[in-house]
């Protein structure tokens, strides 16, 4: 019997930890020691554990409404995101040098943020959410660093606006996504437009530079004639002249006295039964 009650007293001491857990064992109500992953044996009735999960953890702040710099009533709400260190000394301090570290993140978190946004405008606090990660992230941990946690980031959810602030601020949103619409609009017909016109100055350019080249064409051809017509015209001006002595000689005589040169005689040779006397 006694070897019974034995066995059962250590199968119920018997406790596994896992990997993500650390559990503290209390004697009496007094720390005694650590547990990390494994098999491990207490006393029954005697010895009590405490678990602790070591896994990054996530906590929410809770919306709340917080009046902003420029008196509006902000609803806003964040996350944060944590995790206990693994040793010893730290799964210590998360449990005996604060009740809830859960709760208290939570609260501390709360009234940071409305130190925070309390000293913003709605606008600015819209376009800093990094700024305002930031320092409640810095703040949460300094204020946590006997606590055995590490605060791993602080994230803003929402800031949102009063109803009618938000209409208003979607009125303006939408009129400057117009603007913006129409300012392209404008510079697309623009760009089009100066395409035209360049087009339209290459072509003219092309039409004068080719009514350039055909007249400097014409001109050449002129000049050509020009210089061909001096050439032969005002050589044999003489001898257009003695052409026309000998037609108005052949109205009135039937014998024409010319000079033996070759050009007469070549004009006047065929002339009907005309005799050519050569001197």
């Amino acid at each position: 019997m006694a070897a019974v009650i034995v066995l059962a007293i250590v199968i119920r001491g018997i406790y596994v930890v896992r990997p993500i857990e650390r559990r503290l064992v209390e004697r009496f109500g007094k720390y005694n020691r650590f547990s990390n992953p494994g098999l491990h044996w207490r006393l029954p009735l005697v010895e009590k554990i405490y678990l602790v999960n070591v896994t990054e953890q996530m906590v929410d702040a809770e919306p709340q409404e917080i009046i902003t710099n420029d008196n509006l009533n902000a609803r806003v709400d964040a996350q944060i995101y944590f995790k206990v260190k693994n040793d010893e000394e730290s799964i210590k301090n998360c449990q005996y040098n604060v009740g809830n570290y859960k709760n208290q993140i939570v609260s501390l978190a709360r009234t940071t943020l409305r130190n925070i946004i309390g000293t913003m405008t709605l606008k600015s606090a819209n376009s800093e959410r990094d700024k305002i990660n930031s320092e409640l992230l810095k703040t949460l941990a300094t204020e946590t660093k006997t606590w055995g946690i590490d605060i791993v980031r602080a994230e803003l959810k929402e800031i949102d606006p009063p109803k009618d602030v938000q209409e208003t601020m979607n009125k303006v949103v939408k009129a400057e996504n117009e603007k913006i619409a129409a300012i392209d609009f404008a510079n697309a017909v623009e760009t089009q437009a100066d395409g035209e016109k360049r087009a339209s100055i290459k072509k003219a350019e092309g039409v004068r530079q080719a009514s350039i080249l055909q007249a400097e064409g014409q001109a050449e051809a002129i000049k050509l004639v020009n210089e061909m017509a001096e050439k032969y015209f005002v050589g044999n001006a003489q001898v257009l002249r003695k052409i026309e002595a000998v037609e108005k000689s052949l109205a009135n005589n039937s014998k024409i006295v010319v000079n033996s040169e070759k050009e007469l005689i070549n004009v006047i040779g065929d002339l009907a039964g005309a005799p050519i006397i050569r001197q």
